[in-house]
């Protein structure tokens, strides 16, 4: 099995997740693929939840997380980072495909429920979105993001970029 030669210089965001296994799956896909993590609160379960915690498995030991108590926090926190925020959303104008990561980047989802607020979307410094055959609705959230995160790697990787 190959083994990552370097972390990914990419955050995968959660903003306010409702559903523990959809929240460990795409945590775990972070770990393995070498990106950090955030969590915007409130989530709909403990971030101790058996069902969270079996889903990612002991891979979220492997990982580090950034918890953020409010959407505002999270901000003043991006905003002092500099970071830019990438919102992978439905209603994207950008094709995942034709969008160039950098490093440092912020790769944000929505609530499985809800998607992001308006001033998520307007927060973002891109809007991404996976095209899907015309009659259904969208992925898994844990499905795009383990997309968008393989296709930032595929970009990143080599670049010689770091955070």
């Amino acid at each position: 099995m190959a083994r990552l030669p370097e972390p990914l210089p990419l955050t995968l965001a959660l903003y306010q997740p409702d559903i523990p296994q959809n929240a460990g799956t795409m945590l775990r896909s972070a770990a393995c693929l070498g990106a950090s993590a955030a969590i915007v609160e409130p989530a709909a379960f403990p971030t101790s939840d058996r069902h969270f915690r079996r889903a990612g498995m002991d891979y979220l030991d492997a990982l580090a997380i950034e918890r953020h108590a409010s959407w505002r926090a999270f901000e003043e926190w991006r905003a002092q980072a500099g970071r830019r925020l990438v919102l992978l959303t439905t209603t994207g104008e950008t094709i995942l495909w034709d969008f160039a990561f950098r490093a440092g980047d912020i790769l944000m989802v929505g609530r499985e429920s809800a998607g992001a607020p308006n001033e998520v979307h307007a927060a973002a410094a891109a809007r991404l979105v996976i095209p899907i055959a015309p009659a259904l609705r969208s992925l898994n959230v844990a499905a795009a993001a383990a997309m968008a995160l393989g296709e930032a790697a595929r970009q990143l990787r080599g670049t010689g970029e770091a955070m």
